[in-house]
């Protein structure tokens, strides 16, 4: 077993990488080169005459100055680059100085840091603190000159690293670094000078004034001042959020401004946090510091654990900084940034602050991502990145991190190899390949060079840690289930945690003990102390302000949780039907636009639009209520749909005017309209692969395999197991049988809606048109598992399962034959079930190129499975053999067929079909009677002629 840690960020043996070392070195001057590399270890299997294509391999050659440099050979570019990078660092010899001081150096760091930032050279220089100096020297009266303590400890990053050596706890404690400042500054009296009564510091010396005379006299982007709109989030929850607006001039100082609207009378009494959200923005929150008295009288042990000074905690502003702030605060985006001696400043609304809410949960996140907020829902499953949308689960884990101040999440790899009696580490499950003994491996022609075969017993899972800012371990991911593909045992496991983070934050009221039921079912462990120590403010945040609470208690409506009700209020289809619906596994792609309206005086109000989004259907990447319109359309047609209200976080987030949006919400009774157009349904890959090179598609041979057969034995009765949407009984309609009743039978009741609702419409039309060619008298849709036997299904005439089985696990698909064949009892049985070793001409197709995962083509791209829901996939000899085993058992004869290509030529059939037929109708009856004839399925959908016909007087 191997194991390989993945973070957000890899890790690195030094505070650089090769690659930062030499461009610190050498600059543009350091002039990378990659050139791929065939590799010609890999071959085809034998026995095909179809070769494979190997992996993308790479090699970089680094060209300096000095030397030339050739990396090794790697399947990823940048890890060539970095080889080539470390190459040449060994070859000439560079050697990185790690900053690693005694307490006493760090002291004598941070003193001469200060001195540094004092010096004349300084205040000319393009650094976001330079900005802060230059203002300073605008300021009027004793304050000219004056540069606030937090300022130096937030935007200096060198400062941050020398005070975390003299103080670790410094990292997470700004206050902490702002104290160690201030007591660095008093030794360095004849450089810099420190006030009494003000958190700031001062250079003794004044600037010349050929230094300080460019800077003042700079014009700024605001030369003739400014009005920027903030927010203010008041330290109470009974009081709203609310815009305002601050006049900021460029002869000034914003921090005062900002200090004024806080209610202090300068701006070293302003505290700043970090970036909120992306570290290139300026979004920050601003509070009150304490006192100059109280300051001092703190010990360094208080300030690392903010001991609360003065005013009352500010619990949405602490949530938002993931830091301890008190009194009210501001949220602003303004501040100078690098290389620039503007101001950088934008305005703030009401919709950037619910957004920035908003992303702090899984679930907004991932619809932040798609830009669809009140449309797109976090998946309940990864599938494969060509049908994921949006930041996949990795990145969005990496997101909530940041936003919640933990450390990056640590996701460990197991790359596991053994035999197929063996059980996966921690799981009950055995591997979902079936181990082939070396003749049948021989027979198939599946070499050790084909990549992930059948006979491979090779696979990965991944554990998910997630760690304060201190290293405490606040909660652990375990999955059982094990992967093929790195790629989707990471995501799979990151998305795990996800769902979970995602109950949590979004349903504040649910119970403790249902928590940690639902984190037992998804393998996560949890250091609750830690856990709850990290996210204790979040409930009291994320619930509305007063307004709000005051509008959803008049609709009895609960702004902490979704409320979704079985079907929409009202739905509204139009358009002429194209008979292309959705089915699961397809992509749909939809326009919509959606609005808040008033039930009262018909106001309406625009939230958010989208020309073009894309969902996986079936795997709930969207809101409920839409999915269960869509699934009800057509291709071309539209819907007005309207639904109870999502809560009003994602609301105000969407409104373009939160402001419109929320005086809306507050007065009347309101709904959401939601107004969508299906443009198009994209195939899943196997199904697009199949018809890219089987004409007809592959699906048609079979259902055409299936009306041969059933003309063949004369059959009236027919049940489909799997028939999913019912593609199978559809398509039997177009064909003139002998059929009287069709059955199906499937575990997905979404799927059989949408059966129902094509072969509702079908079976009418044919019986209006009174058309002799069809003489289906009944239909029935069953919802249940074909594992269980349910009497009234017995001894049909034929029975169906194609393309079903490798859906299933292994285990559970040996389990169906034996149930099917001892209890159903059909005269006549078709299997069907992919050929594994057609594989590699189906994805060596220019489909597959098109679709293959980032992080994974350089492997061996031949021998994958068809869809990602494949649980397995047989060799012709697997199949035989299980066909054959099952017939014998069961005293049934069995034959074997196929559709797509040709039993004579390699590889065989691209479908393989097994045609069971009862040897005796005189079986076994006595076994027959003793059976249990009982009721499994429960009925979903019933047609019969009799009901539909007048009655006969």
């Amino acid at each position: 077993m191997e194991t390989v840690k993945y973070t957000s960020n890899s890790a690195k043996k030094s505070p650089m990488t090769p690659k930062a070392i030499i461009h610190q070195r050498f600059g543009d001057k350091a002039i990378y080169k990659v050139e791929e590399v065939q590799d010609l270890t890999q071959h085809g299997c034998p026995g095909l005459a179809v070769l494979q294509k190997g992996p993308c391999l790479y090699r970089c050659t680094l060209l300096l100055p000095e030397i030339i440099v050739v990396s090794d050979i790697f399947k990823r570019k940048k890890d060539a680059e970095q080889s080539a990078a470390e190459k040449a660092i060994e070859k000439l010899g560079i050697r990185q100085k790690e900053y690693n001081p005694t307490i006493l150096e760090a002291w004598d760091d941070l003193a001469s840091r200060l001195v540094f930032l004092f010096a004349n050279e300084f205040l000319s220089s393009l650094h976001p603190l330079s900005g802060h100096f230059r203002a300073a020297l605008r300021r009027e009266g004793h304050f000219n000159g004056c540069v606030p303590v937090s300022v130096i400890a937030l935007y200096d990053a060198k400062i941050g690293n020398i005070c975390k050596h003299i103080n670790p706890a410094a990292e997470s404690s700004s206050l902490l670094v702002m104290s160690l400042v201030l007591k660095a500054a008093a030794k360095q009296t004849d450089v810099v000078l420190s006030f009494e009564e003000q958190l700031s510091l001062k250079k003794r010396n004044p600037y010349p004034p050929e230094i300080i005379q460019p800077s003042t006299d700079h014009e700024s982007s605001l030369c003739y001042g400014g009005t920027i709109e903030v927010v203010r989030i008041p330290a109470s929850l009974d009081k709203d959020v609310e815009t305002v607006k601050l006049n900021i001039a460029a002869t000034g100082y914003y921090l005062d401004v900002i200090g004024q609207e806080l209610g202090v009378n300068e701006a070293s009494n302003v505290l700043i946090s970090r970036t909120i959200g992306k570290a290139s923005s300026e979004l920050r929150i601003y509070s009150c510091a304490a006192k100059r008295h109280l300051w001092d009288q703190l010990s360094e042990l208080d300030v690392k654990q903010h001991i609360h000074l003065e005013g009352s905690l500010n619990e949405r502003a602490s949530y938002f900084s993931g830091q301890f702030v008190y009194g009210d605060a501001i949220l602003a985006s303004v501040g100078y940034t690098w290389k620039s001696t503007d101001l950088f400043h934008e305005s703030v609304s009401l919709r950037t602050y619910y957004r920035i809410l908003v992303n702090k949960i899984p679930n907004g996140a991932y619809k932040i991502s798609r830009e669809a907020i009140l449309a797109a829902k976090l998946p309940v499953a990864f599938t494969t990145r060509s049908n994921w949308r949006g930041s996949l689960p990795r990145d969005l884990l990496c997101t909530i991190c940041r936003f919640h101040n933990l450390s990056e999440p640590v996701l460990s790899v197991q790359l596991i190899s053994l035999d197929s009696s063996q059980d996966l580490p921690g799981s009950h499950k055995k591997l979902k390949v079936m181990e082939a003994d070396r003749e049948e491996k021989s027979e198939a022609g599946l070499a050790a060079g084909c990549g992930n075969l059948v006979g491979s017993t090779e696979a990965s899972s991944c554990e998910v840690k997630l760690y304060s800012k201190n290293q405490e371990l606040i909660l652990q991911c375990s999955p059982q289930e094990a992967y093929r593909r790195q790629t989707d045992a990471i995501q799979s496991a990151a998305l795990k945690v996800l769902s979970w983070l995602d109950i949590f934050l979004e349903k504040p009221d649910t119970p403790l003990e249902k928590l940690k039921a639902v984190a037992e079912k998804l393998d996560i462990h949890l250091s609750l102390h830690y856990f709850l120590k990290e996210f204790a403010s979040c409930h009291s945040v994320h619930k509305c302000g007063i307004a709000i609470a005051q509008a959803c208690k008049s609709l009895n409506y609960s702004c902490s949780s979704d409320v979704v009700k079985d079907e929409p209020l009202f739905v509204a289809i139009g358009g002429q039907s194209s008979g292309t619906t959705p089915s699961n596994g397809y992509l749909a792609s939809v326009c919509y636009s959606v609005s808040l309206v008033s039930d009262e005086d018909c106001m309406k109000e625009h939230l958010e639009s989208c020309e073009e989004f894309e969902f996986e259907v079936g795997n709930e990447a969207v809101l409920p209520d839409l999915e269960t319109v869509v699934a009800q359309m057509a291709v071309g047609q539209s819907s007005n749909v309207q639904t109870e209200l999502v809560p009003c976080e994602l609301i105000l987030a969407a409104a373009g005017d939160a402001a419109a949006t929320l005086s809306l919400l507050s007065s009347r009774s309101c709904k959401l309209e939601y107004n969508i157009t299906l443009l198009r349904l994209t195939e899943p890959l196997e199904d697009r692969m199949e018809q890219a090179l089987f004409s007809p598609p592959l699906s048609k041979q079979r259902v055409e395999f299936a009306v041969r057969h059933i003309k063949e034995f004369s059959a009236s009765s027919l049940v489909d197991f799997g028939c999913g949407s019912g593609s199978l009984l559809d398509s039997l309609l177009l064909y003139p049988t002998s059929l009287e009743k069709i059955v199906g039978v499937d575990i997905s009741q979404r799927s059989l809606a949408r059966a129902a609702k094509s072969l509702h419409t079908k079976l009418n039309s044919l019986l209006d048109a009174k058309d002799t060619s069809s003489a289906i008298k009944s239909a029935v849709l069953y919802d249940g598992s074909i594992t269980k036997y349910d009497s009234r299904l017995h001894g049909f005439d034929i029975a169906t399962c194609l393309e079903v089985i490798e859906h299933m696990e292994e285990k559970d698909a040996r389990l169906f034959g034996d149930v099917v064949l001892s209890s159903f009892c059909p005269k006549i049985l078709i299997v069907s079930t992919p050929n594994y070793e057609y594989n590699v001409i189906l994805q060596g197709s220019t489909l597959q190129s098109l679709e293959d995962d980032p992080d994974e083509k350089n492997q061996a791209q031949s021998c994958k499975f068809r869809n990602h829901d494949h649980k397995f996939e047989w060799t012709r000899s697997q199949f035989n053999r299980w066909a054959s085993d099952l017939a014998a058992r069961h005293n049934y004869s069995v034959a074997f067929s196929g559709v797509g290509g040709s039993a004579d030529t390699e590889p065989g059939f691209a479908s393989q079909i097994a045609i069971f037929r009862r040897c005796n109708d005189d079986y076994d009856r006595d076994r027959v009677a003793k059976m249990e004839f009982g009721h499994q399925y429960v009925v979903l959908w019933e047609w019969n002629t009799e009901d539909l016909l007048p009655k006969k007087e």
